[in-house]
C-alpha cells in the first residue's frame, strides 16, 4: 500500500486572480512514489530478472537515463548506486561524492548514502563491495535493445570490467529485462494521476471542436487553441511540441504538426493529444469529429460505418486486454474486424505502453500482421501496465491518400482484464456549420 495520502487537486473559485491556473496542483507527489517504486516494486522486478545486484553510475552532464528513478539526478561527481538482494532480503546503499552526499540521504529513499572522500573513487568502493558479497548475477545499463536500460558509457564499462577482473566481469548482465519489469508497471497513485492528465485531455479536445467554424478555422487554429489550454493549466507537453497537438483534417500525415489547412465542411478530423502533470506522467488520447456539410444534421452513412468499425476494433483489442495475454494478441484481435469491414492497410501497431513518456516501456500491441520488428510484442501484459491503443479504419479519400480512424483511448491492466482510465469515445463528435 501507498503510505501517504496523495495530495488532492484544489480547484480555483471564480474569484482567484487572473494568474492562478483553474487547477492548484501543489507539491509533486513524486518523492514519495519514487520511494515507494523502489522498495516495493524494484525487488519484484529484480527477482522477475533473475539479478543479485544492480549497479547504476551516475554522472553530471551525462547522466544515466535512470538516474532521477533512483535519486541520483543531481549526481556531480561519478557515484555508484547499489541495489540487491540477499538472504536477509532487499538493500540499497550508495557511494556518493561528499559533496552531494547529504542531499541524497536526506531523501530517505536509500537504505546508506556513504560519503566518499575527494580522491576517492565510488566505482572502486563499490567494486570492492561487490568482490566482498560475491554476488553472481550483476546488472549494468548497457542494452542494445532499450534506451532507458543503456545508460553505461564504453569507457565507464572498460573502467568497471577493469576493476572487476576478468572473472567477475563474466557475471556482468544487461539491466534491459530489470528496468523493463520495473518500469512497465504504475502504482496505484501513479494511474490516479494518469486517469486525471487523460480526463483534461480528452475534455479540452472536445472543447476545441466547439469553437471551429467551417471554411475559417485551421487545423493551427486548434492546435493553438489546445496549447492555450495547456498554458492555462500550467501543464506540460506529452512529446515534443512541434507535433503536439497534432490535429489533421486532411489525408493521414502520421505524427506530424499541425498545417494551415482551412477546416471544411466534409472533413473528418483526428486530434492526437497528450499532457503532462508535474512533470512526469503523461497522456496520450485521440478523438474525432465529422464537420457537417451545409443541410447535413448527421455523418453520412459511409463516414459512420468508418467511425463505427473503427470503434468496434478499438472494443476487440479492450477485450483483448487481460495479465498473461501477449501484446501481438492485442493486436490481432482487432486486425480481424479490420478484415472484415474491408479496411485499408494500417501499418501501425494497435497500442503501445504510456507513462512517463508517451510511449514508454512495456508490451507493444503490435506484430499481428507480419513478423514484429519488436521483440515487446511477445512480452505479456501484467496488472499496473498503462497503454494508450487505437481502433483503427482507413479508406480512400476521393481527393487522393487514405485517411485513418484510430479511436485511441486509455487503459490500466486490472486482475479481472482492461479498465478504462475515462469514458471512451462512443459517438462521432459532428461540427456544425
Amino acid at each position: 500500500m501507498i503510505r501517504y495520502l496523495f495530495v488532492l487537486l484544489i480547484f480555483v473559485s471564480a474569484c482567484a486572480p487572473d494568474n492562478k491556473p483553474p487547477i492548484e496542483w501543489g507539491e509533486s507527489p513524486w518523492p514519495e512514489i519514487r520511494k515507494e517504486r523502489i522498495n516495493t516494486l524494484l525487488p519484484q522486478a529484480m527477482e522477475a530478472a533473475g539479478v543479485d545486484l544492480w549497479l547504476v553510475i551516475c554522472r553530471e552532464n551525462n547522466n544515466d537515463p535512470i538516474a532521477d528513478h533512483i535519486g541520483g539526478e543531481n549526481a556531480g561527481g561519478t557515484a555508484a548506486f547499489l541495489f540487491y538482494r540477499d538472504s536477509e532480503g532487499f538493500h540499497s546503499k550508495v557511494f556518493s561524492p561528499s559533496g552531494e552526499s547529504t542531499a541524497l540521504d536526506e531523501l530517505d529513499i536509500h537504505d546508506e548514502v556513504i560519503p566518499i572522500e575527494r580522491g576517492r573513487s565510488a566505482v572502486s568502493m563499490a567494486v570492492d563491495f561487490i568482490k566482498e558479497k560475491d554476488f553472481k548475477t550483476i546488472a549494468i545499463n548497457s542494452s542494445t535493445g532499450s534506451a532507458q536500460a543503456d545508460g553505461l558509457s564504453y569507457t565507464q564499462r572498460m573502467n568497471l570490467e577493469n576493476q572487476l577482473g576478468s572473472e567477475l566481469s563474466k557475471r556482468l548482465v544487461s539491466s534491459d529485462e530489470l528496468i523493463y519489469e520495473w518500469l512497465s508497471v504504475k502504482l496505484p497513485a501513479e494511474v490516479e494521476i494518469l486517469r486525471k492528465a487523460a480526463e483534461l485531455t480528452a475534455a479540452w479536445e472536445l472543447e476545441a471542436y466547439e469553437m471551429i467554424e467551417p471554411g475559417v478555422t485551421t487545423d493551427a487554429d486548434v492546435a493553438a487553441f489546445l496549447d492555450a489550454k495547456m498554458e492555462e493549466y500550467g501543464v506540460g507537453e506529452a512529446w515534443n511540441p512541434t507535433q503536439n497537438p497534432n490535429v489533421n483534417s486532411g489525408p493521414d500525415r502520421g505524427h506530424s504538426h499541425a498545417t494551415d489547412k482551412v477546416i471544411m465542411g466534409g472533413d473528418v478530423i483526428q486530434t492526437d493529444f497528450g499532457i503532462k502533470l508535474y512533470g512526469r506522467w503523461v497522456s496520450d488520447i485521440q478523438r474525432f469529429a465529422y464537420v457537417l456539410k451545409e443541410g447535413e444534421t448527421e455523418a453520412p452513412e459511409d463516414i459512420q460505418f468508418y467511425w463505427e468499425s473503427a470503434r468496434a476494433g478499438n472494443r476487440a483489442a479492450f477485450n483483448a486486454m487481460k495479465p498473461g495475454a501477449k501484446g501481438v494478441e492485442v493486436d490481432a484481435a482487432q486486425r480481424v474486424l479490420m478484415k472484415e469491414n474491408n479496411s485499408e492497410y494500417v501499418p501501425w501497431s494497435t497500442g503501445h505502453p504510456v507513462g512517463y513518456v508517451a510511449h514508454d516501456v512495456g508490451p507493444n500491441l503490435g506484430g499481428s500482421q507480419s513478423p514484429s520488428v519488436r521483440p515487446a510484442a511477445q512480452k505479456l501484459l501484467k496488472e499496473g501496465m498503462v497503454f494508450a491503443f487505437d481502433g483503427f479504419h482507413a479508406w480512400t479519400l476521393e481527393s487522393g491518400g487514405t485517411k485513418t480512424i484510430s479511436v485511441e483511448e486509455m487503459v490500466v491492466i486490472t486482475e479481472n482484464g482492461a479498465e478504462y482510465l475515462i469514458a471512451p469515445q462512443e459517438e462521432l463528435v459532428l461540427v456544425w456549420n
